[in-house]
């Protein structure tokens, strides 16, 4: 069903963007273009929203072929949620990756660092309390706002510095935290209906 909601479009915006957490990602970007030289924002932007929009539409089929139902997999996906707000709030890495890549723009930048585990959680979670219409909008508008941060990464770095980043990485790791605390409440109580 067709239902255009403003309302819910900057909910999940927001959402997203504290999962996404490009802001916070600043320094790892930077970080990789000094290792790796250009980044192509363009194509690690189109394919990360190409990720996050299959996953959306096919990700609850690839679920019950595996026989779980959406509000499980939300229940999960707010734990997920909950241990990158940690992250985000204290300041801890609980998940390392240990692959190092020669090239950047696909892999870690699109996948996993903007469409990661904890987004494909989240867009399911989020799919079964919001309209898709409304999700797909916000996943462009971040997508948008990726773009931009990608583009001018170290100019933001310089403005903001070190301290700055931290401030607002902080912030979206509590707005994060109450979300996941929200998604396990709606959905913990489909499991025993």
């Amino acid at each position: 069903m067709f239902e255009l909601s403003w309302k819910e479009i900057a909910t999940v915006g927001m959402v997203l963007f504290a999962v996404i957490d490009i802001l916070g990602s600043i320094p790892i970007i930077v970080d990789l273009r000094t290792k790796v030289g250009h980044i192509q924002s363009e194509k690690a932007t189109i394919v990360a929203m190409f990720i996050m929009i299959l996953f959306l539409f096919v990700g609850e089929e690839m679920l019950n072929i595996i026989g779980i139902d959406v509000n499980s997999f939300a229940v999960a996906g707010s734990f997920v949620l909950f241990f990158l707000a940690l992250e985000m709030i204290l300041g801890i890495r609980l998940y390392k990756d240990e692959e190092e890549s020669k090239t950047a723009s696909i892999v870690p930048i699109a996948f996993p660092l903007i469409a990661g585990a904890g987004t494909m959680t989240t867009l399911l979670s989020l799919k079964s309390q919001y309209h898709t219409i409304n999700i797909i909008i916000a996943i462009l508008l971040n997508m948008v706002v990726v773009y931009l941060v990608l583009k001018s990464s170290s100019k933001i770095e310089e403005m903001l510095g070190k301290s700055g980043l931290g401030v607002i990485r902080k912030v979206f790791g509590v707005v994060l935290l109450a979300i996941a605390v929200k998604l396990f409440g709606a959905n913990v109580k489909g499991l025993f209906v």
